[in-house]
């Protein structure tokens, strides 16, 4: 496996505000905020490895046999082309490797999470013209191919009969493997212990894709932490996207004053218990107290 370093603190900077620029577009393009991420874990990524990475999309799309017809259609010729020609598929080891989140080597391994193996589906079948879409089901990202609107207010049971009727889900990290409505909520199952309900078939808005991405790579690090580098920088690029959970600026001046920054850290405790003070003053007496314990540590 190559080692990953991060690139110095310019290419870094630049990456950053590239990335804050695409999340904030009108249309916010997946894969290259993916590759964005890629960028901020892999210094030896550059322009032209960027370039190289959507070539092979548009390489990969431009070698899909042309398959006139429905959902299925379009989900079998993927999962030829993908899954069986090309081996985009995953194996229980791709989880402990946080290459199996970057867009980029995905596409050079042709392994990965289910979630970026989703995102080569996705990337691929849209460069096709395919009607593709995510579907972030709980612990399991999958693809749907079909009309994006779907039945969620009728009975459960009608509802996703409905819902299989017309769409097609498939499964990336099983090269592909169509889901039956049984399978899915399998999979929900395992998950959750829940049943599958309706909602959680909604097409996957591309900028949640990306905060599923980032919280998996903050888990990785969070069970390595000598890489706390990576889940600040991955913290960080989450606290870029427009709409992202409060809680992240304590995550992030909590992993600031572990990696030895106590001013800085302080004083982002210090502003994330402003915004707590409002809902939940003891919770923000709480953070103001972890506040003045890492200005302690400067003295």
């Amino acid at each position: 496996m190559r080692p990953l370093h991060p690139p110095g603190p310019e290419r870094s900077a630049e990456w950053r505000r590239r990335f804050g620029d695409e999340a904030r577009a009108e249309r916010p393009d997946l894969s290259a905020l993916c590759l964005l991420v890629g960028a901020q874990a892999d210094g030896e990524l550059d322009e032209a490895g960027l370039d190289a990475a959507q070539i092979e999309l548009d390489r990969l799309a431009g070698e899909l046999p042309f398959r006139p017809g429905g959902p299925r259609s379009w989900a079998t010729a993927l999962a030829e082309h993908l899954g069986d020609r090309c081996g985009f598929r995953g194996t229980p080891g791709d989880y402990q490797r946080l290459d199996s989140s970057l867009l980029h080597e995905v596409l050079r391994r042709r392994r990965g999470l289910p979630i970026l193996l989703s995102v080569v589906w996705m990337e691929v079948a849209r460069r096709a013209g395919a009607p593709v879409y995510g579907v972030a089901l709980p612990g399991h990202f999958v693809v749907g191919f079909g009309p994006t609107r779907h039945p969620t207010t009728a009975p459960q049971g009608a509802s996703l009969s409905a819902f299989f009727q017309q769409q097609v889900l498939v499964d990336p990290f099983d090269g592909g493997r169509v889901l039956t409505g049984p399978d899915a909520e399998l999979l929900v199952a395992g998950a959750t212990g829940a049943p599958l309900d309706p909602s959680m078939l909604s097409p996957a808005d591309p900028l949640d894709v990306v905060l599923r991405i980032l919280n998996n790579i903050r888990a990785w690090a969070a069970a390595r932490p000598e890489r706390s580098d990576v889940a600040l920088w991955a913290v960080e690029l989450s606290l870029l996207l427009p709409s992202h959970p409060a809680r992240l600026r304590y995550d992030r001046a909590q992993l600031l004053v572990e990696r030895g920054d106590f001013l800085t850290g302080a004083v982002e405790l210090d502003a994330y218990a402003e915004v707590v003070a409002a809902v939940d003053e003891p919770a923000a007496d709480r953070v103001r107290r972890q506040a003045r314990a890492a200005r302690a540590m400067l003295n």
